[in-house]
Formats: structure tokens, C-alpha cells, sequence
């Protein structure tokens, strides 16, 4: 009588287990198994974009290891023609009797150099903002393209101040601003978060940058029986004074070639005229005018050395030493004439 029953029961059973399983199957993944799957989405996807960063600046860096070799190798095949590339005016080499290669310092503090040195038309804001545009290229020494040359991002980094505090990462930056901006003026354990925008280094402003080299060649053109300053490039320093080492710390170096150009096309470059506002002169003007002041550093020598090297009995000795070299080169072209 009951056997019936049982055999119902144990069928009802059954199916009931059956359907549990498929709708337990139905709900699909736990949230612990949906986690680890964006989780490794996540993973995945930076990967993918680390990959990809590294293959762009390996190609970055490979055009411009191309590029490098290209401008040297067009360097030396110039140097075939016997003219010197990186002269704005060129003389042939056959012309030349006589070639001294000097050095020279400016302080665009000095009274003669405040027309090159003008409130908001300051040389150096003409440089670093041509430089910062892509106007202009920024060499690490005055050999040019046979050394390296900067990108807008390294030349920018060179302009920061150096300090004596910690530099911090572009990930701790990041989390400080973030930090800045979910706890309010307070941070987590009640201190003072610092403003998100004055956080990161601080950069030298274009009138802190008061010091500028001249390479230049000193060269009789026998064809014209002159002598010619023959400037090559400008190299941007950091002063002494505004430095915690003590020491100037050169930033970059540009051809003059280039510099006349910009300067052509910048209403900012001029020369100003104190006396008469109508008569402003193009900065590439004053440079062929030698309207400015300088001292001699360094003049070609066998170990390469500068005057402060070389004369280093004292400080007054080697500025003595820098006048010393001026008046030979100048008695030397005066001579030429004596007969």
C-alpha cells in the first residue's frame, strides 16, 4: 500500500534536487570569482598600456638616435665644402690666415647689457619660450650635434631650482592631490594639505637667468683683409649665486644660426634703445653690432683649459688674464697693418 507513495516521494525528490542544481547553476559567477575577473581585466589592460608606452618611447628614442646620426653625418659632409655649417656668415677656409676660437661670458646685469636684459623682453624668456614651442632645438654642450640633444621635456627639467628637500614622484604628487582634494582643507590626521597647484618643483623665472657664453671664432678673412666675429652658439647658464652648490650649472646650448632666426621673427627681440624708443634694434642686429659687454673665459689652447684653470694663483689673476688675451687679439689685428 505505501509502496507507491515511497516511490512518488523519492521522484519528487529527485527532480527537486535536480532543478536546485540548475537554478544554483543559473545564478552564475560568485561575486568573489567577478572581482578577480576585472581585477585581471585591470591587470591586463595596464600591461597592455605599459607595452605600449615602452614600444612608443623605444621608437621614440630610436628616431631620434636616427635623426642625431643624420644631422652628424650632414655636419661632416658640410665640412667637406669648406664651409662651417654653424656660421651665419660663412668663410671658406682657404680665406682664412688667421682662426682663434674664444669663449666669452656676459652678466646681463652690467649697464651696457640692460638693453638685451628688458623688463618682459628678457633674452633668455625669448630662448626657453621658443624652446618650450619647439622652435627652437637645446643641445647639452656647445659641440652641438655631436652631443646630445635635449627634448622639450628635459629642457624644462633643467630649469627647475635645485633644493635641498625631497623630490617627489609624479605617483606621490598624484596621491597628494588626491588626498588635497577628498579631505578638504584637513588631511587624514588633521594637518594642513598643502595646494594641489603649488605642489612639484618650482622653475627659475627667465630674469634669475642673467648668464650667457658666447662661442665664437676670431678669424682674418684674408679675402676681404678684415677681422670677423664669428659666433657659433649661446650656452644658457644657472648663476652661482642661485644655485646651493655654489657652482653655475650650464642649462643648454643653442646655435646662433638658429637664434638669429628667432629672433628675426619675435617683435619681443630687441635691442632697447634708452635714449630714443624709435630706434630699437633687432637682438641679431646688436650681436653683429657688438653692442653689448663681455670677458674673455676661455681662448683655444692645447689642454682645453679655461683662463681660470690655467691662471689659478688667484681670482684676480685670472681676470687679469681674461684682459690680457683681449688686448692680444686686439694688438694682433692692429700689428697685421704695421709695415
Amino acid at each position: 500500500m505505501y509502496r507507491p507513495l515511497i516511490i512518488i516521494l523519492s521522484v519528487l525528490l529527485t527532480i527537486g534536487s535536480v532543478s536546485a542544481q540548475k537554478k544554483k547553476k543559473s545564478k552564475g559567477p560568485s561575486a568573489a570569482e567577478v572581482a578577480k575577473q576585472k581585477a585581471d581585466e585591470e591587470a591586463a589592460a595596464k600591461k597592455q598600456a605599459s607595452d605600449l608606452k615602452k614600444q612608443q618611447e623605444d621608437a621614440a628614442k630610436s628616431a631620434q638616435t636616427e635623426a642625431v646620426k643624420a644631422k652628424r653625418d650632414a655636419y661632416y659632409e658640410s665640412l667637406k665644402s669648406g664651409y662651417n655649417p654653424y656660421s651665419v656668415r660663412p668663410i671658406h677656409i682657404n680665406n682664412q690666415m688667421y682662426k682663434k676660437t674664444v669663449i666669452r661670458m656676459l652678466d646681463l646685469r652690467e649697464k651696457q647689457n640692460q638693453p638685451i636684459f628688458s623688463k618682459g623682453k628678457e633674452i633668455t624668456r625669448i630662448i626657453i619660450d621658443a624652446v618650450k614651442e619647439g622652435k627652437l632645438t637645446a643641445f647639452s654642450s656647445d659641440s652641438l650635434e655631436l652631443g646630445e640633444v635635449f627634448t622639450k621635456e628635459k629642457f624644462v627639467e633643467r630649469l627647475i631650482i635645485p633644493s635641498d628637500n625631497p623630490t617627489l614622484t609624479p605617483e606621490e604628487l598624484e596621491f597628494q592631490k588626491a588626498q588635497g582634494a577628498e579631505g578638504g582643507e584637513k588631511g587624514a590626521w588633521g594637518a594642513e594639505t598643502p595646494d594641489p597647484s603649488a605642489l612639484g618643483p618650482n622653475y627659475f623665472n627667465s630674469d634669475e637667468l642673467y648668464q650667457l657664453e658666447i662661442k665664437e671664432d676670431y678669424i682674418f678673412d684674408r679675402q676681404r683683409s678684415r677681422m670677423y666675429y664669428d659666433m657659433q652658439c649661446f650656452t644658457l647658464k644657472i648663476p652661482a649665486e642661485k644655485n646651493i652648490k655654489g657652482i653655475e650649472i650650464p642649462i643648454a646650448t643653442f646655435k646662433y644660426k638658429d637664434l638669429v632666426d628667432i629672433f628675426k621673427n619675435d617683435p619681443r627681440a630687441i635691442w632697447f634703445n634708452s635714449q630714443n624708443d624709435s630706434e630699437h634694434r633687432n637682438l641679431s642686429d646688436a650681436f653683429d653690432l657688438r653692442l653689448f659687454s663681455s670677458y674673455l673665459i676661455k681662448v683655444s689652447n692645447p689642454k682645453d683649459q679655461f683662463l681660470a684653470d690655467i691662471y689659478t694663483g688667484s681670482a684676480k689673476q685670472a681676470i687679469l688674464a681674461a684682459q690680457w688675451k683681449a688686448n692680444e687679439l686686439m694688438e694682433f689685428e692692429h700689428n697685421l697693418w704695421e709695415f
